[in-house]
């Protein structure tokens, strides 16, 4: 992990607090950038995601997609978590805690709004940062590359239908047409070029090649993401002003969802009997959130003032802290995992193949 990386919740902070001085100080800037919109598309907000989307799929090999035999226990826990619990539990954790219990300290008319950005932040299992995250807690590659092609090419199709039903049951108007141009402008959009990028990067320098080119996008796709949480905070800034409790509040479900869902998924392998290689970065990639993408669809679906756009943004700052402390945890219990009946008897199982093979 890069030191940018590493510190990313301080720089978010920073953002903050830039975000929300600019707003108080300039707000005719914010206004301007937030009137630059073409069929409810942000323009200056849009090329900010690409910029931030792009260079992380650019990373992703669809190619890996074959070796999903190789792990399809892991790979089966991580779906179903992903796309059968993730959505859903935290659906359930915002009507709860937002809609329900937290009710009397927040603005009433922003609630709904609230509970659709955790479940768009829900929605997407996260591309990039589970990178950094398998290889932390010393996570199979080939599983990791392989589950996050698979949930990149669900999500193109997943994405919008959980969301739509999920918003549905909370009695919030789904504006379908910019929903789906949302799924198109930062899925569809992206995943092509940033495979065309790819292709090219390969064709002309190969692996060696690729690498530089990520190296060079990365500071880029960072930067991009600062810029954007400096925008969504000038908007939030007077309302955060006057209600700090906020930011606290929203992180509770998220807070409990990324706990729970990795926990679920680390359980679920251990009771399969896969390697603890492979149940570490299931876990992690059932947990982490594609937040890039769920701040994309807040602004879109309900605008940079929004509840929506606030509620993802909680979920970028909190990230990586959070994420590091699961990391240290599947670490922490490595021993006690592969102690599991079920692991055990399949480590005994695949070394009396090799001596099998080996005698022979």
């Amino acid at each position: 992990m890069s030191l940018f990386e590493r510190y990313l919740t301080l720089w978010v902070a920073l953002c903050i607090v830039a975000g929300i001085a600019l707003g108080h100080f300039f707000p005719a800037i914010f206004y301007a950038v937030g009137s630059a919109e073409v069929a409810h598309v942000n323009l200056p907000v849009a090329i900010l995601i690409w910029l931030m989307i792009i260079p992380m799929l650019v990373k992703v090999d669809f190619v890996a997609i074959a070796k999903v035999r190789e792990h399809w226990r892991g790979i089966g826990v991580t779906l179903f978590i992903n796309w059968a619990v993730k959505p859903f539990s935290m659906a359930a954790l915002g009507w709860l805690f937002i809609g329900y219990l937290f009710a009397p300290w927040l603005p009433a008319d922003q609630i709904d709004s609230y509970i659709a950005g955790l479940i768009l932040l829900a929605a997407a299992p996260c591309t990039a940062m589970v990178f950094v995250w398998s290889n932390l807690s010393d996570g199979e590659p080939d599983f990791t590359l392989t589950q996050v092609a698979l949930n990149d090419s669900i999500m193109v199709f997943a994405f919008a239908p959980i969301v739509g039903l999920l918003l549905g049951l909370s009695a919030i108007t789904v504006p379908w047409q910019t929903l789906l141009l949302s799924v198109g402008l930062y899925i569809v959009v992206p995943v092509i070029l940033a495979q065309f990028i790819r292709g090219a990067a390969l064709a002309r320098g190969g692996q060696v090649g690729l690498n530089r080119l990520l190296a060079r996008l990365q500071p880029a796709s960072l930067v991009a993401l600062l810029a954007t949480l400096v925008l969504l905070f000038g908007f939030q800034g007077e309302q955060i002003i006057d209600q700090p409790l906020i930011i606290a509040l929203l992180a509770v479900p998220i807070l409990i969802q990324v706990y729970f869902n990795s926990g679920l998924a680390y359980l679920l392998n251990r009771a399969t009997g896969e390697a603890h290689c492979v149940a570490a970065p299931s876990a992690l990639i059932g947990a982490s959130n594609f937040f890039e993408l769920a701040v994309a669809a807040a602004i879109s679906l309900f605008g940079f003032s929004s509840g929506a756009a606030l509620a993802t943004v909680v979920g970028v700052l909190i990230e990586v802290p959070v994420m590091l402390s699961v990391v240290k945890i599947v670490n922490a219990s490595k021993s006690w995992y592969e102690a599991g009946p079920a692991v055990t008897r399949r480590v005994g199982v695949s070394k009396g193949a090799r001596s099998t093979s080996s005698a022979e």
